[in-house]
């Protein structure tokens, strides 16, 4: 459980997410998926939600659930969505999903063909999910409440955890919600200046790949998706990707760990993966689907609160001074057409050696866009 700080700031955050991220209107539902260990929060989000006029719904998440039925379900229910889970996805107004793991790798000792098997089933919903969000019928957003395995994973004891998390929100600010609004201002000249380009050029350690994205749209990643929020984002063009990029960054997938991540691309496809752990991962990571294998999103992230990894990409994929990518389905709003079951983040450190050409001239260099951004 999170100490005194974070237990005090609960109000805040459900503010926050309530009357900022999800901006929640009079009869309208608004799901809340939690963990045990994110129950206060959860209850803390209902209730500001009741407050809004809104009708909250609490979802209990159980990770030995999970693993047990990734490990156990017979084949056709591995295959099976449920009509509940696709009615509800069709139809609520608002989700919140609360990251609050007891274990940070739950599934690690799940056969890997199985997760790709649940993720190719649930395909639908991605779906639906993806569609809703590009026709702005669903409001939706991801935050996270620091636990001890959170702490651990990140090498941090659980204050320190807390209080990382307690800045990344921004709740050490006096007025948050305006503090996310100067943050919105600022990410808005970047993606004002993207906005007009054809063509990235990404240079840096292990690094050259150009991504074409003429006629996308950026998104301003504001704290209204995710809380903290901290990116702007668009899809490059399905066959607009081409080169090699290396991720410093490891990324978890399902639990299990990949690290030294390599990526080779030949007009928007991977022709190439290797990691240096988790290379049989990567491989079925790729083979989930044909849109498995490109770019649903191309990042950069700006929150300079953020100054460390993680392994927790909500965090790490904000970090200022990073771009990451996406394998799997991109997100209709952005004009991106990949269609997959996945959407999968890695991130790439370039605050270090980094440079970024905007139709050939330099934008971007060691972590910073050579805009102001004030």
């Amino acid at each position: 459980m999170a100490s005194t700080l974070f237990l005090q700031a609960l109000p805040r955050v459900a503010e926050l997410l309530v009357r900022y991220s999800l901006d929640l209107k009079l009869k309208e539902d608004v799901m809340i998926t939690t963990s045990l260990e994110s129950v206060e929060l959860a209850k803390a989000i209902a209730f500001e939600a009741i407050r809004a006029g809104a009708m909250p719904h609490i979802r209990l998440s159980l990770e030995e659930v999970n693993e047990f039925f990734y490990k156990n379900a017979p084949r056709e229910l591995l295959e099976y969505v449920s009509p509940l889970e696709e009615y509800s996805m069709e139809r609520i107004h608002a989700l919140v999903s609360i990251i609050a793991p007891r274990h940070m790798k739950p599934l690690q000792g799940v056969d890997p063909s199985r997760l790709a098997l649940r993720a190719s089933a649930t395909k639908k919903l991605t779906e639906i999910f993806m569609r809703r969000d590009g026709e702005g019928s669903l409001k939706w957003v991801v935050t996270a409440y620091p636990t001890p395995a959170m702490a651990q994973e990140a090498g941090m004891t659980p204050l320190e955890m807390e209080e990382f998390v307690y800045k990344a929100l921004k709740l050490h600010e006096k007025d948050p919600i305006e503090a996310w609004k100067r943050q919105a201002r600022g990410q808005e000249k970047v993606r004002e200046l993207l906005s007009r380009v054809s063509e990235l050029r990404v240079v840096g350690p292990g690094t050259d790949i150009t991504f074409r994205v003429e006629g996308r749209t950026w998104i301003n990643d504001d704290g209204r998706k995710n809380m903290p929020g901290g990116e702007v984002f668009t899809a490059p063009h399905e066959d607009g990707v081409d080169g090699e990029i290396y991720y410093e960054f490891p990324l978890v997938w399902r639990g299990i760990e990949l690290r030294g991540v390599r990526l080779k691309f030949r007009r928007g496809e991977v022709v190439e993966a290797q990691a240096l752990e988790g290379g049989e991962a990567l491989k079925k990571l790729l083979g989930v689907d044909d849109g498995a294998r490109r770019l649903g999103e191309l990042a950069f992230g700006l929150n300079y609160e953020i100054t460390r990894h993680t392994k927790i990409v909500l965090f790490d994929e904000k970090i200022g001074g990073t771009m990451h990518t996406a394998l799997g389905a991109a997100y209709p709003i952005t004009g991106g057409k990949n269609n997959s079951s996945i959407h999968v983040d890695i991130v790439k450190d370039l605050r270090r050696g980094g440079k970024i050409y905007a139709d050939g001239d330099l934008i971007f260099e060691d972590g910073r866009f050579l805009i102001e951004l004030a």
